[in-house]
């Protein structure tokens, strides 16, 4: 079962997971301090749609930040180049066709930590992001080949290798930070996934992840 991707309004949302307040998974939502630095860089409209969770990765993790890209309104052009920051090892995390595979020994090829960036918006969003930004060309692009057999998912996935950037960030911390790390996040996923579900079917109740 895929959830339709219906543009509506959540009544009564929490502020801080964005579901109905008797859907809540606040409770699941971790705080992981880790060496690996993830920023997301999100369109704007992304952070209306309520099967959005980037939002809710990046309130896991202590070491990271979000950058809001796309606003037409603003006359402030986005700019990416303190990114680029020489104590980190920057990647952008995303299956394009020159991408490396994301694993370990990509990992420990270098003493570096990682910082992790991003894109989140629909498949077109996320992959303009770069050619929008000149500043990220050089910038080594990795993925996760790892093929999404769930039978349910927050939206229609068009690859099999898609996944929600929530879902994403946990399989790419996974390899970089262990397996404790990914299924604290994957508990976080699938806590959305069940209480959105829910919410689609007009209940309210709690449920068991």
């Amino acid at each position: 079962m895929q959830i339709k991707n219906r543009k509506r309004k959540t009544k009564d949302p929490c502020p801080q997971c964005g579901l109905h307040r008797n859907l809540c998974i606040c409770e699941y939502i971790p705080s992981l301090d880790l060496n690996t630095k993830v920023c997301l860089i999100v369109h704007y409209k992304e952070l209306k749609r309520t099967t959005n969770t980037g939002r809710l990765a990046i309130q896991s993790l202590m070491n990271s930040e979000m950058r809001v890209r796309g606003e037409r309104d603003t006359p402030e052009v986005l700019e990416l180049t303190d990114l680029l920051n020489p104590n980190y090892r920057t990647l952008f995390l995303f299956p394009s066709k020159e991408a490396l595979e994301l694993d370990r020994s990509f990992v420990e090829s270098s003493t570096l930590p990682i910082q992790l960036l991003v894109p989140d918006g629909n498949w077109r969003q996320a992959s303009k992001v770069t050619s929008r930004h000149s500043e990220l060309a050089g910038i080594p692009r990795v993925k996760i080949s790892k093929a999404n057999l769930s039978q349910n998912h927050l939206r229609v996935e068009h690859f099999a290798e898609g996944m929600s950037t929530l879902e994403a960030v946990a399989q790419a911390l996974g390899v970089i930070e262990g397996p404790e790390v990914m299924e604290s996040l994957m508990r976080l996923y699938r806590a959305k996934l069940e209480r959105t579900l829910l919410g689609r079917q007009g209940k309210v109740g709690t449920v068991e992840i």
